[in-house]
């Protein structure tokens, strides 16, 4: 390895130190409000792909880069997952991976961090999660959701219940499936006469390229075009898009982790 490589990964890691103190640093920014706004994140289960046998995850950016913006708020965050206990990441997503960023300096450093290590091997339950407990709910994507949320019919009725509330229900990437399925108290899809996003087939496509097979077994985009008068929108394929309609909250995939976020932010500044 050269002595300019060496420097750069030095530089790297010692940025992602810093990241990590951060993360869970008592003496982060805190938010103005007395009372700092609650967040849940959900995230899968490890699953194994149909398609490839490969194991699978959430996406580390799509946590991480969230965790990071309402961290520095002085913000409460759980992370639950289906089953509850051990989580992990999509190997492809770290700043290493094959779809990562190696300049992700936030990515790196949260999983980096000791304590967020152990929340991910010691998730909360989803059951035990109410929406009273929390003002918003943020639904990670990732490889694994597909599988693993597709079928979760708790998940829809949480993230029903959180909107119906009058709470932030945000969705990222594949995590934005569960607009598939989830419905308001009066029994229609929340996707209905809305405007979101989600993993779009552009996307898609270079996966399965990357993968050697089709490697989801549907895709959202072409499920969101047969829902009803609901609006489904996309920014460039791998760029930075999110888009917030009332309370509902969605980003385009791993890379709109901040700009979800940042909606978030401000939607929950003016519920204040």
């Amino acid at each position: 390895m050269s002595k300019p490589e060496i420097s750069r990964r030095r530089a790297l890691l010692g940025a992602a130190g810093s990241v990590a103190l951060a993360m869970t640093h008592s003496g982060a920014v805190r938010a103005q409000s007395s009372a700092p706004k609650r967040i849940l994140f959900v995230v899968s289960n490890p699953a194994t792909a149909a398609s490839n046998g490969m194991p699978i995850g959430f996406w580390l950016p799509e946590l991480a880069h969230p965790w990071f913006v309402f961290n520095r708020l002085g913000w409460t965050m759980t992370i639950a997952s289906p089953q509850g206990g051990q989580t992990r990441f999509d190997e492809m997503s770290t700043p290493d991976g094959r779809f990562g960023n190696p300049l992700d300096v936030i990515s790196r450093g949260f999983a980096a961090a000791p304590p967020i290590q152990a929340l991910l091997a010691d998730t909360k339950p989803l059951p035990e999660m109410r929406v009273e407990d929390h003002d918003a709910i943020m639904i990670i994507g990732g490889l694994a959701p597909p599988t693993t949320f597709t079928d979760d019919t708790r998940l829809h009725r949480l993230f029903g219940a959180f909107h119906d509330a009058g709470k932030i229900a945000a969705a990222l990437c594949h995590g934005s499936l569960v607009l598939l399925h989830a419905r308001g108290a009066d029994g229609r899809l929340l996707a209905e006469g809305r405007r979101w996003t989600g993993y779009t087939n552009a996307e898609e496509d270079v996966v399965d390229r990357v993968m050697g097979v089709r490697f989801q077994p549907f895709r959202i985009e072409d499920e969101a075009r047969r829902i009803a008068r609901t609006e489904f929108v996309q920014g460039p394929a791998y760029r930075p898009f999110a888009v917030a309609d009332g309370r509902l909250i969605t980003g385009q995939q791993g890379s709109s982790g901040l700009a979800t976020a940042e909606l978030m932010v401000a939607a929950l500044s003016d519920a204040a």
